[in-house]
């Protein structure tokens, strides 16, 4: 058991803090001496503005440690400029880049983000331990199952992936730029997520609750490719809803909907006796950071300055819960 334990907070750990780690994305460049803090005169003003905005803490709550790289949606594609596909040929190359930085981020983590490991692993071991107990104590009856198994359907990836398509393609009809790009980083973030799971699910090899002797034992497994740890449901969920949270980060009935679902269909595994509960909560954290790193590393900070109809209209919802 301890061995099980010790495997799972290191290797989860890692995946946990990938986004934490891949290195500064501030600028060390110190200000003029006589204009401190002064913005480049010759920099554009939506940089400006943009820059404005990391300093207030307003504008993204995705990790700081990552550093940006190409954007989904690029200037040149604004407005359909380069049509409906064009934005995808990219995608490759960005999911390479993202499976590289997520594979490799053990080797470059900083110290100050030992702490994620400690947190979220120490977590994921303790819930490990008491998997079977909660399990036991839970309610469980047919109906219920059922329930749990429809529900699940709303976590599968060919769930999800039509909604990305569905925030891209209707964005590109509208020219709602904010729109298309929330709909490529939640493709990319579910891809991402999907690729992890499929290594993921081999390495660990757990019993599901009805396989086996009921204990969930690691590396026992009849098929490891379907195998308990983590849950690729809640990979998959959490992370296009955290995508769509970081979008759409200024409204709390944005934020509130996105966990809902994440919370949803997590719940939903349990019910249907598909996962312990370390499973669900293990993939919905990696799904969350997988999320947190896609839009860290993709989003067009100059779509924030231009206010789109989506957020005209969202700014008007509120559904009892104002916005932040």
């Amino acid at each position: 058991m301890k061995t099980i334990l010790g495997v799972c907070l290191l290797l989860f750990g890692a995946f946990v803090c990938f986004a934490q780690s891949t290195g500064p994305a501030v600028d060390s460049t110190p200000p003029a001496a006589d204009q401190p803090n002064a913005p480049d005169q010759n920099q554009a003003p939506a940089q400006q503005n943009q820059g404005a905005k990391n300093q207030n803490g307003a504008q993204r709550s995705a990790p700081l440690g990552v550093q940006p790289g190409g954007k989904a949606i690029k200037s040149k594609d604004f407005y359909q400029r380069t049509g409906y596909w064009h934005p995808f040929v990219r995608m490759p190359k960005y999911l390479l880049i993202d499976q590289k930085k997520i594979w490799t981020s053990p080797f470059h983590t900083p110290n100050q983000d030992i702490k994620y490991w400690l947190i979220f692993g120490g977590i994921t071991g303790g819930l490990i331990a008491a998997d079977k107990h909660i399990e036991n104590a839970a309610p469980n009856n047919p109906t219920l199952r059922r329930v749990g198994i429809d529900a699940s359907y709303l976590g599968q990836a060919y769930s999800l992936l039509p909604i990305a398509a569905g925030l891209y393609f209707i964005g590109t009809a509208k020219g709602e730029d904010h729109f298309r790009e929330t709909g490529l980083l939640s493709f990319e973030a579910v891809a991402d997520a999907s690729l992890m799971q499929l290594a993921l699910k081999p390495l660990f090899s757990r019993a599901r609750p009805f396989q086996g002797d009921g204990n969930g034992h690691f590396w026992d497994s009849p098929s490891r490719i379907n195998a308990g740890f983590p849950s690729g449901h809640s990979i998959n969920t959490f992370a296009i809803a955290s995508v769509i949270e970081h979008q759409y980060h200024h409204h709390l009935w944005v934020k509130v909907l996105c966990f809902g679902y994440g919370a949803g269909v997590a719940a939903a595994r349990l019910a249907a006796r598909q996962h312990f509960p370390s499973d669900v909560f293990a993939g919905a954290v990696i799904g969350w950071f997988t999320g947190d790193y896609v839009y860290a590393k993709r989003h067009n900070p100059d779509l924030d300055t231009k206010p789109s109809v989506t957020y005209r209209i969202l700014d008007h919802v509120h559904f009892g819960a104002a916005g932040e």
